[in-house]
């Protein structure tokens, strides 16, 4: 009721001005416990201070004087301040309001003060003095931080649309502001203070928004960056990260996660998906932990080109095969005994993946299924199959012909291990017997000739269409067909023909990891 009261006074207040107060819902709540009988005053920001961003401004009065904001909307600029008093005074609040003009002149004088000195200091000056910061004591402190990330981003630019030369230069400042005095005042500020003194430095609009926003996306709700520069620097900065911490092996572990490392997990994912970007994930954190290894040799690379850096990284590595190639097997068929700390971060992003597919109702069976199957670490050809075949599993056709493609594998599987033999040198239709086994044999030829070019083109949903048309045939041959029949050569052939059920079904996804 107190809170409703103030919200509903203030801004009646700054409305008869032509005004409006800044929202701010847990100020609000904190200050209608403060006050028994609240009365709303509104005072004046000294004209020295309207040169001030606004959120300085907002953050200085709400965390020392626990006063609302109050803005004109066609300038945008702060102009008031709003505060509460706990009693009516015979001189209406004037002495009260006069005190509090008094205080918080201090306070803005003392953050202009920090606004005017760092702006006079260069921001190669400020990311120098990072060199005295440490980000943690096993990896480094800010500025070799900065000079990694300066490296990755000029390689992960091409990748996601941007000019290398500008995801170069934005990564080499993007963390000058923590050695701000203003950021030192107001930490929680940082990033903005980087986007404004980068602005006041001259650098391009891109290079500025990207000292802001490769922080982001901090949570599940927060905005994802669009622009490509600040993509390539955000996805430099949290790889960095979470590349860092597990080659010292410090892992998230149940609840604990003192680094947040789940997040920045959470964070590349919604950057990659948010963009369709096509990324090798797994070659770019066995990139990023090879700059943990070898330090001396990486900060070298901060002013090459993209290609150059990789060519190097490649030979640091003894990786020549790590490049942005889209059609290589999955990370985890070829490279176990060579990169263990690698793929089991990768396994670490699948997992994040997992818990944020589930809430855009894609199960984590589907994911295993597609999971399995080669090129895993390009999240977005992984999400593109796990959303086709979600789909196509919520249809009768899809629900039934996994049931025909797991009798099939059943069958075969046993006959396998019973026989000691693996069915799969392709049946002849000259040994069918019965119509629903030829007819099986036209359908599967169809499949394999429709369902192929449509997953070299990834068009999932024109391939699980075209296998949902093997529902039928298969049906009808369990219905009419013994497979373990008497005659060794037709029951030979009929498990080839189950084999080829299984090798079909499965170069969409691996349906075996399919619940049902």
């Amino acid at each position: 009721e107190r809170a409703d009261h103030i919200w509903n006074d203030a801004t009646n207040q700054a409305f008869a001005q032509g005004l409006e107060v800044v929202e701010d819902k847990g100020l609000l709540s904190e200050v209608a416990g403060l006050v028994e009988w609240p009365v709303v005053l509104m005072g004046d920001i000294a004209e020295d201070f309207m040169g001030l961003p606004a959120e300085v401004l907002q953050t200085s009065m709400r965390e020392h004087q626990k006063f609302f904001s109050v803005r004109n909307p066609k300038t945008d600029r702060i102009e008031k301040f709003i505060t509460v008093a706990n009693r009516e005074t015979t001189d209406h609040g004037k002495t009260i309001l006069a005190g509090n003009q008094k205080v918080l002149f201090a306070r803005l004088s003392d953050a202009k003060f920090f606004w005017e000195n760092d702006l006079r200091t260069p921001l190669a000056d400020m990311t120098a003095k990072l060199e005295n910061v440490t980000f943690h004591n096993k990896l480094g402190t800010e500025a070799e931080r900065v000079r990694r990330i300066t490296v990755w981003a000029t390689a992960i630019a091409p990748m996601v649309g941007a000019k290398a030369a500008l995801a170069q230069q934005a990564a080499a400042i993007c963390k000058a502001d923590l050695s701000s005095e203003m950021v030192y005042e107001f930490p929680e500020l940082q990033g903005l203070m980087g986007r404004y003194y980068a602005t006041a430095a001259g650098f391009p609009q891109e290079v500025a928004n990207a000292c802001e926003q490769h922080y982001a996306p901090l949570g599940p709700t927060d905005d994802v960056p669009t622009e490509s520069v600040s993509v390539a620097v955000a996805l430099a900065d949290k790889i960095d990260k979470l590349t860092g911490f597990w080659v010292i092996g410090e892992k998230p572990t149940g609840s604990k996660d003192p680094f947040a490392l789940r997040r920045a997990a959470l964070g590349v994912i919604r950057l990659i998906l948010n963009g369709s970007y096509r990324i090798n994930l797994f070659d770019v954190i066995c990139w990023q932990s090879t700059s943990h290894k070898n330090k001396d040799k990486i900060a070298k690379f901060q002013t090459m080109d993209a290609n150059s850096i990789i060519e190097k990284i490649n030979k640091i590595s003894g990786s020549s095969d790590l490049s942005n190639d889209h059609k290589k097997p999955s990370p985890s068929q070829v490279r176990n005994k060579h990169y263990p700390v690698e793929l089991d971060l990768l396994a670490f992003f699948h997992d994040r993946l997992k818990v944020y597919l589930k809430d855009k109702g894609i199960t984590h069976d589907v994911i295993d299924a597609c999971l399995a199957m080669p090129n895993n670490d390009d999240l977005t050809l992984l999400v593109k199959r796990a959303e086709a075949l979600q789909a196509f599993l919520r249809t009768d056709d899809g629900e039934n012909l996994l049931q025909g493609y797991k009798r099939a594998s059943n069958i075969l599987s046993a006959e396998e291990k019973k026989d000691g033999v693996e069915y799969s040198y392709g049946a002849d239709i000259k040994f069918a017997e019965t119509d629903e086994e030829r007819a099986l044999f036209k359908a599967l030829d169809a499949a394999e000739a429709a369902i192929t070019p449509a997953l070299k083109n990834e068009d999932f949903a024109t391939a699980m269409s075209e296998m949902a048309k093997l529902r039928a045939p298969i049906d009808a041959f369990f219905e009419a067909v013994q497979v373990n029949t008497d005659n060794a050569t037709v029951r030979r052939n009929r498990l080839n023909l189950l084999s080829q059920i299984r090798k079909i079904c499965t170069s969409v996804a691996d349906l075996s990891k399919v619940e049902g």
